[in-house]
């Protein structure tokens, strides 16, 4: 008896039809969320309308997110421990904080692809106090459509990013790069006007 067996032709054929089209298809799946993530990421930083809602949970244990601190101003600032302008803004946000978390500002910072111990070392470096918590998934970042870090977004108490332009034509709501001390101390005095 022969140890190979061959199929007979028509029932042959109709396997490979078969995974010829289910390549077809996960190719067609493929090609398609590939597609969708590039749009995403091609997507403007948000600049204006409701903020995401997020969740972050910081590096000390907290559990933080949009929804649950309504009615309160907040500064939400991506950066990363790798980033040479975010090292560079990072004395001017613990300044920030300081100063007006007295008057109800949460300021949380969202570190972005970092390890965990740099991320701590850097925040132990800069002294930073205000809430920091580790982007996990990269979701928060992914939602608010950012491109790169440093990124800062104005959050009112009732969600929505901070509405209208400065006198440079920079949005209330976000900005983009490492912030000067006199464009965080603009948003952030609007903020607590609202």
């Amino acid at each position: 008896m022969n140890d190979t067996q061959t199929l007979p032709a028509p029932v042959a054929r109709g396997a490979t039809r078969i995974w010829f089209g289910l390549a077809i298809v996960v190719t067609l799946v493929v090609v398609i969320l590939f597609g969708l993530r590039l749009t995403q990421l091609n997507q403007p930083a948000l600049a204006t309308g409701a903020a995401p809602d997020f969740t972050v949970k910081t590096f000390d244990g907290q559990t933080l997110s949009l929804s649950s601190l309504h009615g309160k101003p907040i500064v939400l600032n991506f950066w990363a421990s790798w980033c040479q302008p975010c090292r560079d803004e990072a004395p001017i946000l613990q300044q920030a904080w300081n100063q007006y978390r007295a008057q109800g500002l949460v300021m949380i910072g969202v570190d972005y692809v970092d390890t965990e111990p740099e991320a701590k070392k850097y925040l132990q470096e800069f002294q930073a106090t205000y809430y920091n918590g580790p982007d996990i998934g990269t979701l928060i970042s992914s939602n608010y459509h950012i491109t790169g870090v440093p990124e800062t977004y104005f959050i009112t108490g009732e969600g929505k990013l901070l509405s209208g332009t400065d006198a440079t034509g920079h949005p209330y709501g976000n900005w983009i790069g490492p912030l000067t001390a006199g464009a965080l101390q603009e948003r952030v005095q609007r903020l607590l006007q609202q």
